[in-house]
């Protein structure tokens, strides 16, 4: 039972997550007047703040230092944090520039994506396995990404960086035993240098927006730290605690509202193509976790039987 408990906690954390980010557009278009290698550079500066902060408030820095000796010391984690410190922050990058070029609706393609690299990557490297019905939905999901991108009429090079770059960062998290507030800092803080280089850079050359613009700007860009760290503290949780497959499936929510932003707010086509194929990877998704909900039903009865009998 303690399993199942922590799956489901696992699945809100998955679930807050990825709302968040499906709202994302919005803050990143707010700050369109800044270009996007400056909203990169302040979003890992202040993310690394950010969580300095929160590991004084739990009290974990001396976990921390702990932590950090422990993956100096070790190469093959010391390469797998910084490995996903630079998948995340290419994957940041492509992201607010898109959004700020007019391509909401090609980042949505993307993180509809992301969950087939997820379930590929989790089948290939971690040896995870679906159920036939299971399947049947990945290869649903399949063909309505297929039709997207077919629609789309060209190479969709943002939407497939987006997704194969979050699908690696997922994988690297869940290969990679660390406390989410470990694993968030010293990712930000491998880095964080680059970041206050090309920030100083854009001073000295004076093309730097930070204090040039507005207040609002100001905390606009002061605030990217927070809207990083709080999503990928929730996901870092929910990638230790469910499968990565199931992580897979509840990233379809982020990418729906991106959707409907890139529809209704930002006026971005969407035609006939478009709802055949969201219809399929939505039926999809419903037979995953009409599936899943199977899984969970027979696994309680065998742990309430198991109880029973001892």
């Amino acid at each position: 039972m303690e399993e199942q408990k922590q799956k489901v906690i696992g699945v809100w954390n998955g679930v807050f997550a990825y709302l968040i980010w499906g709202v994302l557009p919005l803050y990143w278009n707010a700050l369109d007047v800044v270009p996007s290698e400056e909203i990169l550079a302040h979003r890992i500066f202040w993310s690394f703040l950010i969580m300095i902060v929160v590991l004084l408030f739990l009290k974990k820095w001396k976990t921390f230092l702990k932590d950090l000796i422990i993956i100096t010391k070790n190469k093959r984690l010391l390469f797998s944090v910084i490995l996903s410190g630079i998948l995340i922050s290419g994957n940041w990058l492509i992201y607010i520039w898109a959004v700020n070029h007019n391509h909401v609706l090609e980042t949505s393609l993307g993180y509809y994506s992301n969950p087939l690299v997820s379930i590929l990557l989790g089948i290939i490297f971690l040896k995870e396995r679906l159920s036939l019905p299971q399947v049947s939905s990945f290869v649903l999901a399949t063909i309505g990404v297929m039709v997207l991108t077919f629609q789309y009429g060209k190479f969709p090079w943002v939407a497939l960086s987006l997704a194969i770059s979050f699908g690696l960062y997922g994988l690297v998290k869940k290969k990679v035993n660390l406390s989410s507030t470990t694993g968030l800092t010293v990712e930000t803080m491998v880095v964080t240098p680059l970041a206050i280089a090309f920030l100083l850079s854009q001073y000295i050359a004076g093309t730097g927006k930070f204090g040039q613009l507005s207040i609002s700007t100001d905390l606009l860009l002061m605030g990217t730290g927070v809207v990083t760290a709080i999503p990928l503290l929730l996901f870092a949780e929910a990638a230790k605690r469910i499968p990565l497959s199931m992580l897979g499936f509840i990233q379809y929510i982020s990418p729906t509202i991106t959707l409907c932003l890139g529809v209704f707010l930002f006026h971005e086509q969407f035609s006939k193509t478009h709802i055949i194929a969201f219809s399929l990877i939505w039926l999809a998704l419903i037979i995953y976790s009409l599936s899943n909900a199977k899984r969970i039903r027979i696994f309680q009865a065998k742990e309430r039987k198991h109880k029973t009998s001892a």
